[in-house]
């Protein structure tokens, strides 16, 4: 490692000096502040196609030569949104998909995938399920990678004792879940902002729903939801069009036909406030500050999210981390998010803080977010954030599975082939007075959604709420 050191600053000055001559050669480089400032970066652009397969599916392919690689990802319309009865079993079947094929066992999949250095995973969230695969284009392996890939998921066959074995690794998850704060207060979270509607399904079900699903269940998911009817598929790598057309038509081909999952409601946001606290012996205590906002696809969805930003989404130079945390000592660690999905997008503020600090922080927290709403943030702040994120938007597409999953989510939210380019667009004609107008309408402070957890309820009146603190059932 020394010997390493002695050399980078042995070679520091002959670096230094090459740089210099090829910037002084570079028409381009900016050498005056007219000139940086009109160096602000460039919109993201993707060479981006499109087409459907005979089956309807949507496919959005960028080719990608530089290596000798290509990324797929398939999204269905298969999240925990999809439950009904039975909260657990979209999140069982994406996990028991790779552990059993027709002919196959997991030994099987396993072993053939790495045998071809293929990364294979599944997952699943409340709106989708999700199968990746990354793998090699050279013919010798990516041809029996793809046979297999074809195999595990579209002949699936739940195997029983995969099931069992998974069921009770989830069972001890929620048991250990009831250990620590956090998940307890995200749930009941999830329970009063999606209430009636069928996003407040736990993701990874409950102990009493786990016991209830069957292999059937799973089987009959997959054929309902993993359907070719109900997916998208995004394909980043080195081939050429054609190339990937024919594998998007091998991949519907063997998936189940099925059809399009139906719509949901949209959740409809609060009209009065929420306040309830959770007992639990910590010294600290964890509060969400919380409501129903858009959905994805709103068209306020850019000036929330570079307000969010100002607000409590930027880190450290966000105004909830600054006052809150730098200022005043308040909370460990405090932050703000939107999370738009396909019918709901709830705000949300959380934050951790010692038991004693609780009632402080809670009630500056509410100030701030207050005087956010109805005051907007200033020119300085917004210009800061709008550099932050056009700033950083290319490296959202820095490597190919960063691109898959762009496309991914362009192509299951149905968003047009020039969103990237379009959001860094809407990004930098963001003004302060759009920013304040965006929350005023889509954020209702005399109705939050307050949750607590921790040995003592914070205390509320310095915000001149009427509502009673509650204990949670």
């Amino acid at each position: 490692m020394k010997r390493l050191e002695l050399m980078v600053h042995s070679a520091a000055p002959l670096m230094v000096a090459a740089v210099v001559v090829l910037l002084a050669g570079c028409q381009s480089f900016p050498t005056t502040l007219e000139r940086v400032e009109q160096s602000a970066p460039a919109a993201v652009a993707l060479d981006i196609r499109e087409w459907r397969t005979d089956e309807g599916t949507r496919v959005l392919f960028v080719p990608s030569p530089t290596l000798p690689m290509i990324d797929i990802r398939m999204t269905f319309d298969a999240g925990s949104a999809r439950d009904g009865d039975k909260p657990g079993t979209a999140s069982l079947t994406a996990s028991l998909i790779g552990e059993g094929a027709q002919g196959l066992s997991v030994d099987d999949i396993a072993r053939g995938f790495e045998d071809l250095g293929v990364s294979f995973a599944t997952d699943s969230y409340r709106d989708m399920g999700i199968i990746e695969l990354r793998a090699l284009t050279a013919p010798e392996f990516f041809d029996p990678a793809m046979d297999l890939f074809l195999r595990v998921v579209g002949q699936p066959t739940f195997p029983q004792e995969s099931l069992e074995r998974t069921r009770q690794q989830y069972l001890i998850g929620l048991a250990r879940q009831k250990q620590v704060p956090g998940p307890q207060l995200a749930e009941r979270l999830d329970e009063v902002l999606f209430a009636g509607h069928p996003y407040a399904s736990p993701t990874s079900g409950n102990e009493e729903t786990l016991p209830l699903i069957r292999r059937e269940d799973l089987q009959a998911f997959h054929q309902r939801y993993y359907s070719a009817q109900n997916a998208v598929i995004a394909i980043v790598g080195d081939l050429e069009e054609n190339e990937a057309r024919a594998l998007s038509a091998r991949i519907t081909a063997a998936l189940p036909k099925g059809e399009r999952a139906a719509r949901l409601d949209r959740v409809a946001q609060a009209s009065e406030a929420h306040i309830e606290h959770i007992e639990f012996d910590a010294s600290q205590t964890h509060i969400a500050i919380a409501q129903q906002s858009i959905w994805r696809g709103h068209r306020d969805w850019v000036p929330l999210y570079v307000g969010n930003q100002i607000l409590g989404g930027g880190g450290f130079a966000s105004i909830l981390m600054e006052e809150v945390r730098q200022q005043r000592g308040f909370v460990y660690g405090i932050g703000s998010g939107i999370s738009p999905m396909a019918s709901a997008g709830p705000f949300q503020i959380s934050l951790q803080t010692a038991t004693e600090n609780a009632d402080e922080a809670l009630q500056l927290t509410l100030k701030l977010l207050h005087d956010f709403i109805a005051d907007g943030p200033t020119e300085e702040q917004l210009q800061a954030a709008v550099d932050s994120i056009t700033g950083s938007m290319p490296l959202g597409v820095a490597e190919n599975d960063d691109i898959v999953g762009q496309l991914a989510a362009m192509a299951f939210y149905d968003m047009p082939l020039d969103y990237l380019q379009w959001f860094d667009q809407e990004v930098r004609k963001v003004t302060p007075e759009s920013v304040r107008k965006a929350f005023e309408k889509n954020l209702n402070p005399d109705a939050l959604t307050i949750i607590s957890i921790g040995r003592v309820a914070p205390n509320l009146t310095p915000v001149e709420t009427e509502e009673a603190v509650t204990a949670a059932p």
